[in-house]
């Protein structure tokens, strides 16, 4: 049992109101209106590449020579990010999964940084009458950029808009360890494993294959403020701890559904692959300190001179194929793994996946029917993590706190 003693339950802004006192998880059944799907946002073309990432980098004074560099990498796709393409199919992969269990709940789509921007989504709301909202951001880790970031967003654009009497908005809990989210994961790693041995005659599977779970790296001191202090978490705080324990999940659980296939029955007894944590996409000065290993410094630096003969690259961090996944591990990251004469292979994103979608509706409905913590799923001992973010989480440091919905102050 969670100790709470330390928190002081105030009123979470922009909250309904089973939520706005504060508890860890709601499980009062409540009514909302509207789904509202919260995305990151891309450029659609060359021509919004750079005001893209004006957009991303804004308040951080960074000149566009800088970003031109960056901006290489959407130019190498013609400008295009498929991230808008993907959340316009997973919303609608939503609304096909709502209507097909009889739930009329419209969704709306909002992005911080590209249109559609939420400034649009919540004023939609508004117009049609859309006053209780419960948000999926598409991020399923906690840490400023995957969580509270977009809880402050809720909360600007709602004052912003002059919305913030009108519209309540709450989320769903972060689903790293959700059965939904994990399983397509499980499923590209258990398939994975399979071609590897299948594409590499007498590969020792325990010694010569290394899974590499990739995620984004963040600042080393935004990763210390994630999740809650009084969780004790160590000094990279729950956005790390809570992608080894998915990491964890997944490879025994795809080892050992690899193992009930025929073909695979010799590879019982044996020893599962090792596993590494690594990290990609930093973009602070070089001054700055952030989560390491790079993918492409492991590679190098650790797995170069053998054993290891194959790598499979595991975007774990991502919920779908986006420029971070297409660029710094389908481009560099495979590039490095064919310098080193290594075979590799980059598992799948949950994407549209069915398991995934029908798990963003459950998460839904654990808010509307006021699930019990105790009947809700989780795949690790870290879950099921909080409805409502608790105070002081996922701060930024270099910016200090800003009024955030769906959390307790500050």
């Amino acid at each position: 049992m969670t100790d709470t003693s330390q928190i002081t339950n105030g009123q979470v802004l922009a909250a309904t109101e089973a939520a706005a006192s504060g508890p860890e998880h709601v499980e009062v059944p409540t009514a909302y209106d509207a789904i509202l799907l919260a995305g990151f946002g891309g450029p659609e073309g060359q021509d919004d590449v750079i005001p893209f990432l004006r957009n991303v980098t804004r308040g951080r004074g960074i000149p566009d020579e800088r970003l031109e560099e960056v901006a290489h990498h959407y130019r190498h796709f013609g400008g295009v990010s498929p991230i808008n393409a993907q959340n316009r199919a997973l919303k609608a992969a939503l609304e096909a999964e709502l209507a097909s269990r009889g739930i009329d709940m419209p969704v709306l789509w909002g992005n911080r940084n590209w249109a559609p921007y939420l400034e649009e989504a919540f004023t939609e709301a508004a117009d049609k009458g859309y006053n209780k909202l419960i948000a999926i951001a598409t991020s399923a880790y906690s840490s400023f950029s995957s969580c509270r970031q977009y809880r402050e967003d809720y909360a600007r654009v709602l004052t912003e808009t002059g919305l913030i009497d009108t519209i309540q908005v709450d989320k769903v809990r972060q689903f790293f360890d959700h059965p939904g989210f994990v399983r397509p994961f499980v499923d590209g790693v258990r398939d994975g494993l399979a071609q590897a041995i299948a594409e590499n005659d007498g590969l020792d599977v325990a010694t010569e294959l290394r899974v590499l779970f990739s995620t984004h790296s963040i600042p080393s001191t935004d990763a210390a403020k994630s999740g809650p202090d009084y969780r004790g978490f160590d000094e990279h705080g729950a956005y790390e701890a809570q992608h080894e324990a998915v990491a964890q999940v997944v490879l025994d659980q795809a080892w050992a559904e690899l193992l009930e296939l025929p073909e695979h029955a010799g590879l019982r007894g044996t020893s599962k692959p090792d596993w590494k944590l690594v990290y990609q996409s930093r973009s602070g000065p070089p001054t700055q300190p952030w989560l390491e290993p790079d993918i492409n410094d492991y590679m190098n630096e650790e797995l170069k001179g053998g054993p290891t003969r194959a790598v499979l690259i595991v975007p774990l961090g991502f919920v779908s194929d986006h420029m971070e996944v297409m660029w710094d591990l389908d481009e560099e990251a495979t590039e490095t793994a064919q310098e080193l004469g290594f075979w590799s292979l980059r598992t799948q994103t949950p994407g549209v996946d069915p398991a995934y979608v029908a798990g963003l509706v459950d998460l839904v409905l654990e808010r509307v029917n006021g699930t019990p913590t105790s009947e809700r799923p989780h795949l690790t001992d870290i879950g099921p993590w909080y409805d409502v973010c608790r105070p002081g989480c996922c701060e930024n440091v270099r910016a200090g706190f800003k009024p955030a919905a769906a959390g307790v102050a500050p």
